[in-house]
């Protein structure tokens, strides 16, 4: 099976990568990992420690010097508080964040666990710093000669955007790029960071997007995307599987009418995986990659 590429900073990627869910067990990721790479899958989203592993053993298994991991570093793990890791702020960040930044009809949506709590000052905002002994720690465990790319964000990406601190973003966009690797911005609320993460020396932006929904307002996040000049990655890109009975007209919104470069999907069985690449199959390439 011949997959549709695009170019990412001299890379060739391609247009879907497949974040595989393990149906029973952990024990079983290994051998389903090795059936995606069997049906032609060579790029593989690697979210956590026991994806990476399986994916070193398919690569020595294997020896395929195409074969392309997408490694995650999550924001938080780039950031301290009074030389203390972020996490115990955590109640305080999402209270700020829920009453200064999230619309309020969707504050239950997003923080459906946490009330009205003490929010944080601005001299706490601004002891939040980048910590970049805890931040090599985590890229340590990579390697860029077996995956160049690095997914940077998640939720925290959000939240100090949030709390105006893009500084700190910029920081470990910047130590991922002296460290070898090729950064991609991750967040959640699209219309909220894609206006405010551009600035970021990253190769391309993953958000939220599908047919049905993205955050904050999926109208205004199609019109966004439609005319952002960098490439965009579509996460969640059927749904969580409520658009999979016609993945075909799913990815034709996303490739045809977003022009969105490429989809991160997650896949838990073989006929999953089956029926979303020979959808994307029919999409052309991109080389090199642009906005029409």
């Amino acid at each position: 099976m011949t997959l549709p590429t695009f170019t990412l900073e001299g890379t060739q990627f391609p247009r879907i990568i497949l974040s595989a869910q393990s149906p029973a067990s952990d024990r079983d990721l290994p051998g389903f990992m090795k059936r995606l790479y069997a049906m032609g899958v060579w790029a593989m989203d690697l979210p956590t420690k026991r994806h990476l592993e399986c994916f070193r053993e398919l690569k020595r298994l294997t020896e395929d010097s195409r074969l392309l991991g997408l490694c995650h570093a999550r924001a938080e793990e780039g950031i301290s508080f009074s030389g203390k890791p972020i996490h115990w702020l955590e109640s305080k960040i999402t209270a700020t964040v829920k009453r200064n930044i999230v619309p309020s009809e969707l504050r239950r949506e997003f923080f459906p666990d946490t009330s009205a709590g003490e929010i944080l000052t601005q001299k706490e905002i601004d002891r939040i710093a980048f910590d970049p002994s805890r931040f090599d720690q985590v890229l340590s465990s990579f390697r860029p000669e077996e995956s160049r790319f690095l997914l940077v964000g998640g939720k925290y990406s959000d939240w100090l955007l949030g709390l105006g601190r893009f500084d700190l973003l910029k920081a470990m966009v910047t130590r991922v790029r002296e460290r070898g690797f090729i950064p991609i911005f991750a967040g959640q609320w699209t219309t909220f960071i894609l206006p405010k993460a551009k600035p970021l020396d990253t190769a391309a932006y993953a958000v939220p997007i599908n047919k049905r929904w993205s955050h904050f307002n999926f109208d205004q996040a199609c019109t966004l995307i439609k005319k952002f000049d960098r490439p965009v990655i579509s996460l969640k890109p059927l749904a969580e599987g409520q658009l999979l009975s016609d993945p075909a007209e799913a990815f034709s919104f996303l490739f045809k009418e977003l022009k969105i470069a490429c989809a991160l999907a997650e896949v838990a069985s073989e006929e999953e995986a089956r029926t979303i690449l020979k959808a994307v199959e029919s999409f052309p390439s991109l080389n090199p990659y642009r906005k029409t």
